[in-house]
C-alpha cells in the first residue's frame, strides 16, 4: 500500500494550542504530547508546518465550552459574561510568553511577514502567526494593541462568542442564523481601523452578521474568516451565509475550513463520528463562491471535537490522500494547504 502524502505542506488558520499549554501547565509538552492534537514529533509526521496561533481568554464560569450541550439534537449554550480587561491582560500575557519560549526552544519560529513564513517551512521549522481570539485584553485607547503588535501579532478577531467591549459575537446554536445580534461597538470600529492602519488582519469568525458587514464596510483589507463553514451544509450561527461568502470573495477574502464537528455535520452535533468526505463537501461549496484561491484549512486543533480521521496532526496525510480521491488537482491541493493563506496574508500585510 502507497504511503499518504505528507506534502505539500499544511498551514493552518486557528489552533488553541497556547491555551491548551497555559490550561495544562507545562509547555515542554509541545515538544511530544499525545494528549494534544498538535506536537513537534507529530507535526513532522504529519506535514504540519505551522499557522495562526490563537491567544483566547477562558470565561470565569468554564475553562471551554460545553461540548456535551452540544452533541444535542438542537442547542443554544448561553453565553458567558465579559472577561474583563484586568482578568485577560495577564492571560494573554502569559500565552505570548509561552510561544516566545517555544520559539527559544527551537519547536518554531514566529513570523510577521509572508516572506518569513514561506523560509520557515521550506527550512522544516514550524511557522507560527500569532493571533488574538477576541480583544478582551486591550484597552479602548488601543495602546495595547501597538504593544501587542510590536511583539509580534499579525491577526486579530475583535470578539470571540461573547461581547466585549469591541463587539458581539455568535453564540453555540444550532440550528441558527448568524444574524443574532449588535455588530461592532464605536470602540470595535476605532479597532479595526486600527488594525487596518498596522497591517494587522481582522479575522471575522465568531463575529455576528451585523458585525460581519460593520467591517466589511470599515475594512480596507481583505475579509478573512479563520475557521468558519457554510451555513448552506450546516445550518448553526458560526457558520457564514452565501450573501457573506461573495463579500468576501469580493475582497480576495479568504475562509479556513474548520474541522470542528459541530461546524461541519449537517445535523449540528460536536461528534467525532465525520468522515473526511463531509470536510470535503465544504471544501467544494466554498470553493464554488470563494474560487479555487480563496480557501483554506481553520482546524480549530485543540480547541474542539474533530473528526477522528483527522484527530491529530500525524493523520492530516489522510486528509491530502482525501483531496486526491475526490479529485483535487496537485496544484490545487498545495493551494488549500499553504499558497492560499500565505497569499492573502501577504495581500494583508503587503509584505
Amino acid at each position: 500500500m502507497t504511503a499518504a502524502p505528507v506534502t505539500p505542506p499544511i498551514f493552518d488558520g486557528h489552533n488553541d494550542q497556547l491555551s491548551k499549554l497555559l490550561h495544562d501547565g507545562d509547555r515542554r509538552a509541545f515538544a511530544d504530547n499525545p494528549g494534544a492534537a498538535i506536537d513537534v514529533a507529530r507535526a513532522n509526521t504529519g506535514g504540519f508546518a505551522g499557522g495562526l496561533f490563537a491567544i483566547w481568554i477562558p470565561s470565569a464560569q468554564a475553562t471551554g465550552i460545553d461540548f456535551g450541550a452540544m452533541a444535542a439534537a438542537s442547542f443554544d449554550v448561553p453565553l458567558p459574561d465579559e472577561v474583563p480587561r484586568t482578568t485577560a491582560l495577564p492571560v494573554a500575557m502569559a500565552q505570548i510568553a509561552i510561544l516566545l519560549d517555544l520559539e527559544r526552544q527551537g519547536h518554531l519560529r514566529i513570523c510577521r511577514t509572508a516572506a518569513e513564513i514561506r523560509s520557515t517551512m521550506a527550512n522544516n521549522v514550524m511557522a507560527a502567526v500569532l493571533h488574538m481570539e477576541g480583544a478582551e485584553a486591550i484597552d479602548e485607547q488601543l495602546d495595547t494593541l501597538d504593544v501587542f503588535h510590536a511583539a509580534g501579532l499579525r491577526s486579530l478577531g475583535p470578539v470571540w462568542s461573547r461581547p466585549n467591549r469591541f463587539g458581539h459575537g455568535v453564540p453555540f446554536r444550532f440550528p441558527g442564523s448568524p444574524d443574532t445580534g449588535p455588530g461592532l461597538t464605536p470602540a470595535g470600529v476605532r479597532l479595526v481601523e486600527h488594525c487596518n492602519a498596522r497591517r494587522i488582519m481582522v479575522d471575522l469568525s465568531h463575529i455576528t452578521e451585523a458585525g460581519f458587514w460593520d467591517v466589511a464596510r470599515i475594512s480596507k483589507a481583505p475579509l478573512v474568516a479563520s475557521h468558519s463553514n457554510a451555513h448552506a451544509l450546516c445550518t448553526t450561527t458560526r457558520n457564514l451565509t452565501d450573501r457573506q461568502l461573495s463579500a468576501i470573495a469580493e475582497t480576495g477574502g479568504l475562509v479556513g475550513i474548520n474541522f470542528a464537528a459541530a461546524f461541519l455535520r449537517e445535523d449540528g452535533r460536536m461528534s467525532a463520528d465525520v468522515p473526511l468526505s463531509r470536510v470535503l463537501e465544504h471544501a467544494d461549496y466554498l470553493i464554488e463562491r470563494l474560487g479555487e484561491d480563496g480557501v483554506g484549512f481553520g482546524s480549530d486543533y485543540d480547541g474542539a471535537v474533530v473528526p477522528a480521521e483527522i484527530s491529530g496532526v500525524e493523520r492530516l496525510p489522510r486528509l491530502r490522500q482525501a483531496m486526491a480521491d475526490r479529485g483535487y488537482g496537485p496544484a490545487l491541493i498545495a493551494k488549500l494547504c499553504h499558497e492560499n493563506w500565505v497569499g492573502v496574508l501577504e495581500r494583508t500585510w503587503g509584505a
